[in-house]
C-alpha cells in the first residue's frame, strides 16, 4: 500500500511539473504595442522559413521560402492565417538563399531574391535574382534576372535585405548591422558594387523589409523588432529606430523572417525546432508612432 502511495505521489509530481514547465512556456499574447492575432501556423513545407515579403500585385498574400539546401521555390501564404495557397517554383541555383523582398522593377511588380548568406566569409561576390511577382497558382516564375554584385570594403554575411523605390539594401549580419545600398539601375552582366552609407547598431540581424508605401522599414533579430522611418535609413550615418518591439516571449523556436503591412500589422516568421520542424508564422497588429 506504501509503494502505491508513493506511486501515486510521483506520478503527481511529474504531472505538476509538467504542468508548470508548459505554462512557463506558453508564449505571451502581446509583445510591447503589438497584440497576437494569429498565434504560430506551422508551416510543414517551410521547415526554415527565412524571408517574408508582402504581395505587392495580390491583396492578403505573403510570400515566403526556405533557406539553403531546399528547393529554389516561393511559398504563397494567406497573410490572415499563415495557410499555405501556392507554390512557385524559380528556375534558379541558389547558394545561401536568406531573404526575398518585394518592390518596383521595370516590368511594374517583382521580388527580389537574396542569395546573401556567406558564413564563411568565403564569396567574393553574392547573388541577386529578380523575376516579376508570380500569381500564387503559378506552377513556376519568369526567367529571372540574376546580378552580381561584391560589398566595397570586403566581404560580408548577410540575411537582410529590402527595397526601396529603385534601389536595393542590404543589412549585415554582425555586431554593427552595417547598412549597403545597391543603386539602381540593376543591370545584369555588369560589375555591381554595394556601398556602406550607415549601420543600425544591432547584432544578428535575420531579416528586414520596408512596408508597402516605403514609409517605413523593420528590422528583427531573434528578440527585438526595430522600427525605422524609411528618411532616417536613406540619410545614412548610425541610424536611430523610432521603436522597439520586444518579442523574445512570443517564444518561436528561431525567429528569421519580419514584414509590416501599411496599417500596422507585423508578420513573423521562424524555423522549427527538434521536437517540430515546421516552420512558424505569427501575425500581430501593432499600434505604431
Amino acid at each position: 500500500m506504501r509503494k502505491l502511495s508513493v506511486s501515486v505521489a510521483i506520478v503527481g509530481a511529474i504531472g505538476i511539473l509538467v504542468v508548470g514547465v508548459l505554462l512557463m512556456e506558453r508564449p505571451d499574447d502581446a509583445a510591447g504595442p503589438c497584440v497576437v492575432m494569429q498565434r504560430a501556423t506551422m508551416l510543414p513545407e517551410i521547415p526554415e522559413a527565412s524571408g517574408l515579403a508582402i504581395s505587392r500585385r495580390h491583396a492578403g498574400i505573403i510570400w515566403s521560402h526556405n533557406d539553403s539546401g531546399h528547393a529554389t521555390e516561393l511559398f504563397a501564404l494567406d497573410a490572415a492565417t499563415g495557410a499555405l495557397r501556392g507554390r512557385v517554383r524559380v528556375p534558379l541555383v541558389t547558394r545561401d538563399w536568406e531573404a526575398v523582398a518585394a518592390g518596383r522593377c521595370p516590368a511594374g511588380h517583382c521580388l527580389y531574391i537574396g542569395d546573401i548568406g556567406d558564413n564563411g566569409l568565403e564569396r567574393r561576390r553574392i547573388q541577386i535574382a529578380r523575376v516579376s511577382e508570380p500569381a500564387p497558382g503559378d506552377a513556376e516564375t519568369s526567367k529571372p534576372e540574376v546580378f552580381s554584385a561584391a560589398y566595397a570594403d570586403g566581404r560580408h554575411n548577410a540575411e537582410a535585405m529590402f527595397v526601396v523605390g529603385d534601389d536595393l539594401f542590404i543589412v549585415t549580419r554582425d555586431r554593427t548591422g552595417g547598412l549597403y545600398r545597391l543603386a539602381a539601375p540593376l543591370r545584369s552582366g555588369e560589375e555591381l558594387m554595394l556601398q556602406r552609407i550607415g549601420h543600425l547598431g544591432l547584432e544578428a540581424v535575420t531579416d528586414a523589409a520596408a512596408s508597402p508605401d516605403e514609409a517605413s522599414v523593420v528590422v528583427r533579430t531573434g528578440g527585438a523588432v526595430f522600427l525605422y522611418r524609411t528618411a532616417d535609413v536613406l540619410r545614412g550615418g548610425k541610424v536611430p529606430h523610432t521603436l522597439r518591439i520586444p518579442i523574445g516571449r512570443l517564444r518561436e523556436p528561431q525567429g528569421e523572417g519580419v514584414a509590416l503591412d501599411d496599417k500596422g500589422t507585423l508578420y513573423l516568421a521562424s524555423e522549427g525546432s527538434l521536437w517540430n520542424d515546421s516552420g512558424r508564422f505569427i501575425r500581430l497588429r501593432c499600434t505604431l508612432p
